[in-house]
């Protein structure tokens, strides 16, 4: 006879290994996963309020937004008006899951079947992490990150080292290569590099040529355009070029852009990345029932949990926030598990190549090939547009009321789930503007065009990033429209 994992909400590490090991069972002889190897971290609330505050990182360098993000969720965790994630984990190799001491045994299984064995299956195998992160590298490199800051705050202060982390922070969207592929490097190749780097701005920049009068008088010379393209990362653009920004400042520039690049293919994968988690520990905590692994009490626990992680308010509900990405995520996936087994006439008609095919091999297929945008472009069902009860919106500044323009019916299916992918490409939350110009003899004035989207200008928020980018630049910054309009100016 089978014995329970558990009884009761007490839990040990004997437990945690052996849950480990029947839920990797069920992943990947099942759900055929592939995954880095597990490393599990058990933290205290006050541990996993730190990680929150620095963006997910159990291991960065000091900053004070870090610090007044902790105190303000440290006080609303306190008052109970918000409750802390169950589980924190790290892409990296091997996998480092933290889970919080304070969880229940079911609570601490499930984060295992959710983290250790979905999020680090999509991690390994979707192509935007597989392209543009080091999982091999990243713990070593922040090590690297935060020693480095502390010894810049040691030798040049505190205030400067946070002036410039500032600025650099709030160029975080604008600060990573969207089309092309960064290198990988080890940490002694890092530390190697940064060393050559200084050695070489030290060697070839002297001083006394910035003494130099400018001679106004010479006759106007026909220059190369500098960039001779527009250059899209703009923290890596100044890192290199800036006429003011000292060797250790370019560093912290350097440090900054390679974390948002460690980010980029988490913006672009949250729906898919956070769906494929729950519908792994959907189905590892269902089967570790049906094998009598847990008991009655337990599933209802795990039911109760799972509903609450994937509650969609309704849109006229004062808690409406949007569309839940577990919520959205996880759909999706069971709705193509539906469509490759139980397809009905309007399946076949909209999802022709699906129809009886192996659900799982769809799923695998779409985790390693898809992010969010093209995901709900190329998955959403009209059945499932009916069950959300999807419509959208025509939001006019020149109308006084909303306009509905489209709802779950035969002529709005299509113009929906366009409307919902699009909201998920890269440009609705990270604007496109790149350095276009850059006199770097003369005036040293820098030009960046704004490419506006769907007839948008720019908020207030980013017109603000003008005043950092002058003060990493030191000289005249523009912002411009694609036609040449300015929008904002500084110095």
């Amino acid at each position: 006879m089978t014995t329970p994992l558990f009884e009761g909400s007490e839990w040990n590490y004997q437990l945690l290994e052996r849950a480990l090991d029947e839920c990797a069972k069920i992943a990947r002889e099942e759900l055929r996963l592939d995954t880095y190897k597990n490393q599990i971290e058990i933290i205290s609330s006050e541990q996993m309020l730190d990680a929150y505050a620095s963006v997910g990182m159990p291991i960065f360098y000091r900053h004070w937004s870090f610090g007044k993000k902790f105190s303000r969720e440290r006080d609303l965790y306190q008052k109970g008006k918000r409750g802390l994630a169950y589980e924190l984990v790290i892409n990296s190799n091997p996998c480092i899951n933290y889970l919080m001491e304070e969880n229940t045994a079911c609570t601490q299984v499930l984060v295992i079947a959710h983290a250790a064995f979905g999020h680090n299956h999509f991690f390994k195998n979707n192509y935007l992490f597989r392209q543009w992160t080091d999982a091999d590298g990243i713990v070593d490199y922040l090590v690297f990150a935060r020693n480095y800051v502390a010894q810049c705050e040691e030798r040049y202060g505190e205030l400067a080292v946070e002036q410039t982390l500032d600025a650099a922070h709030s160029l975080m969207m604008n600060g990573v290569d969207r089309y092309k592929r960064p290198r990988k490097l080890s940490l002694a190749e890092e530390e190697k590099r940064q060393k050559e780097r200084v050695a070489y701005i030290e060697k070839n920049i002297n001083d006394l040529w910035r003494t130099l009068p400018v001679n106004t008088e010479q006759k106007e010379q026909k220059e190369e355009r500098f960039p001779k393209q527009p250059e899209e990362n703009i923290l890596y653009f100044l890192e290199k070029n800036s006429p003011t920004l000292k060797i250790w400042q370019r560093e912290l520039l350097r440090i900054v852009r390679k974390t948002a690049q460690y980010f980029y293919p988490q913006y672009q994968t949250k729906v898919m990345n956070e769906g494929w988690a729950s519908f792994c520990h959907y189905y590892i905590m269902n089967r570790l029932y049906e094998k009598g692994l847990l008991t009655d009490g337990a599933m209802l626990e795990f039911l109760q949990l799972h509903t609450s992680v994937l509650w969609q308010p309704a849109f006229d509900s004062p808690y409406y926030s949007g569309l839940n990405p577990y919520y959205l995520g996880f759909e999706m996936f069971q709705d193509i598990r539906r469509i490759c087994t139980e397809p009905t006439d309007e399946d076949r008609e909209w999802f022709p190549d699906l129809i009886g095919r192996d659900w799982l091999e769809v799923c695998l297929d779409a985790v390693a090939n898809y992010r969010d945008e093209s995901f709900i472009r190329q998955f959403l069902s009209p059945h499932l547009m009916r069950k959300l009860k999807l419509f959208s919106l025509v939001d006019d500044a020149r109308l006084e009321d909303y306009v509905i323009s489209n709802i779950h019916d035969f002529g709005g299916y299509k113009k929906i789930r366009a409307i919902l992918a699009g909201q998920y490409e890269l440009e609705e939350w990270a604007p496109k503007i790149e350095v276009t110009e850059a006199d770097l003899k003369n005036t040293r004035k820098l030009v960046l065009t704004y490419y506006r989207r769907k007839g948008r200008d720019l908020g207030d928020s980013w017109l603000n990033m003008l005043i950092n980018i002058k003060q990493l630049w030191g000289h005249k910054t523009v912002l411009q429209t694609q036609r040449g309009n300015v929008i904002g100016e500084d110095g």
